[in-house]
């Protein structure tokens, strides 16, 4: 029977991470402390109109980078003034759980981040108050799956962390201690 492989932000998150949330915020047992829970991906598609070959080949990315088949997003309601119609598609998102969302957020800290151009780091104010980090990429190109050659159009996707933490401060300070290059 094979063995199954930790993966390093997880294992990170057990051995280190968890020890120093208990001692910070003075939590009297494990399940207290806050952890990850789900990490979206999404994008819009504002061409879709001039160019309906988009959706595959932004969906085609998106997969490539989360490891993931994506799901259209369609338009709730109509309007009128960006030609929109109930129904049409208009997005594309993932859900990453578990396995994939350490994956995903180890790949995105250590190789996606460093990547993107004139960082500074990420802003730590970009908490919703409930304990969830979101944040916007101007192009796909951070990630290593995806090739500049094969790119029609530069996209940007909103990332959006949702951990179990029930302050802002408990979420910066898990993020924090995950590796999350926040700006001083």
């Amino acid at each position: 029977m094979a063995e199954k492989v930790m993966n390093r932000v997880r294992e990170q998150y057990k051995k280190e991470v968890v020890p120093a949330l208990m001692k910070k915020f003075g939590y009297t047992s494990v399940m207290q402390c806050p952890r990850l829970e789900k990490i979206v991906i999404n994008t819009g598609l504002g061409d879709i109109k001039d160019n309906a070959k988009s959706i595959q080949t932004t969906a085609n990315e998106i997969k490539q980078i989360a490891g993931q088949q994506p799901v259209l997003v369609k338009a709730r309601k109509s309007v009128a003034n960006f030609k929109l119609r109930e129904g049409m598609n208009i997005g594309i998102k993932v859900t990453l759980r578990d396995e994939k969302m350490y994956e995903f957020f180890d790949k995105f800290i250590s190789i996606g981040l460093p990547r993107v151009r004139d960082f500074k780091g990420v802003s730590a104010t970009s908490f919703d108050g409930r304990g969830n980090y979101s944040m916007g990429l101007k192009e796909q190109l951070i990630f290593p799956e995806i090739s500049y050659d094969q790119v029609e159009k530069i996209r940007g996707m909103d990332v959006c962390i949702v951990t179990t933490a029930k302050t802002d401060e408990e979420a910066r300070e898990l993020l924090r201690l995950l590796g999350m290059p926040f700006k001083k």
